[in-house]
């Protein structure tokens, strides 16, 4: 697809939009699970405010706030103040900067006022397999000692199980994924994804038993923007697992690239053109992360 140059009244910069999608396909009711906005420590395009004003005026039904290493509950309460009619959540990604594997920082994201904090991402940046990828020497956080769960990780399971959280798998392996769903499943977990999916490079095998475990995967179009998959590769996958254990998010708000609205357009109708159904592309995008937030279809 070839891009055009725009110029937005956002942050002041000029993003990247597709031409025509943005005009004509509907956002009415999508869910985008995969926020990145600023204040951050890393160039963002948007504000956690400018990106709420942006998707209500699209007509989005709600949105995630990530952040890698900060708490973004209170975020998201903050923003649903100033932007009627958009339905906000925040979480916490469990890397150094809040401790690790700390089930305090858990405790204090459910217990912060507005309750809008529900998805506990395991370490993204400080994951071993993508510190391991990325050759970096650092110290990591382990999920996994021995050949089994950390054991830090039982008091964490318990408490996304206690307060209906989303336990979301970070940058967790393939293998680690297929270890830890269970154990977590176990304590009582309930509403399981397998952040950015294909990201992690699972084989065929290993996606099809995440399924049969019940998690979610998800697909986010940084990915296809950025080249390291294709639409043809996600609808690949979507055809042989079932739409129904697919989510679809945008992993947006980098500096410079499109922003989330623009980049969700272009992902739904990327997915039709490659022969993907209006039926399943509203189950990936709208229903299932609804049903995860606990939220009506």
């Amino acid at each position: 697809m070839k891009w055009v140059i725009v110029g937005l009244l956002v942050s002041r910069m000029l993003v990247l939009v597709p031409p025509v999608l943005a005009q004509t396909t509907s956002l009415a009711g999508v869910i985008d699970f995969h926020v990145h906005s600023g204040p951050d420590s890393r160039p963002r395009s948007v504000s956690d405010l400018e990106i709420a004003r942006i998707a209500k005026r699209a007509g989005m039904r709600g949105m995630v706030f990530k952040n890698h290493f900060t708490m973004t509950a209170d975020r998201a309460w903050l923003a649903m103040q100033e932007v009627d009619g958009i339905e906000i959540f925040g979480g916490v990604a469990l890397n150094h900067a809040v401790g690790g594997l700390n089930a305090e920082a858990v405790r204090q994201l459910v217990a912060f006022s507005g309750g809008r904090g529900k998805v506990v991402w395991l370490p993204t940046f400080d994951a071993e397999f993508w510190m391991t990828r990325a050759g970096d020497p650092g110290e990591f956080v382990p999920v996994m000692r021995n050949g089994r769960p950390d054991p830090a990780l039982a008091e964490i399971f318990d408490l996304v199980a206690e307060h209906e959280l989303v336990l979301a798998m970070g940058h967790s392996s393939p293998e680690e994924v297929l270890a830890l769903i269970p154990e977590a499943r176990s304590r009582g977990v309930q509403r399981i994804l397998v952040t950015h999916g294909l990201g992690q490079q699972p084989s065929r095998v290993q996606l099809a038993e995440m399924a049969e475990q019940d998690a979610i995967i998800e697909l986010v179009w940084l990915a296809v923007g950025n080249g390291e998959f294709s639409l043809s590769d996600y609808a690949e996958a979507i055809r042989e697992i079932g739409a129904e254990h697919f989510l679809l998010s945008s992993d947006l708000g980098q500096e410079m690239n499109p922003l989330h609205p623009d980049g969700l357009r272009a992902f739904i109708d990327g997915l039709r053109r490659e022969g993907i159904a209006d039926a399943d592309i509203d189950l990936m995008i709208r229903r299932n992360p609804a049903q995860l937030l606990g939220l009506e279809p």
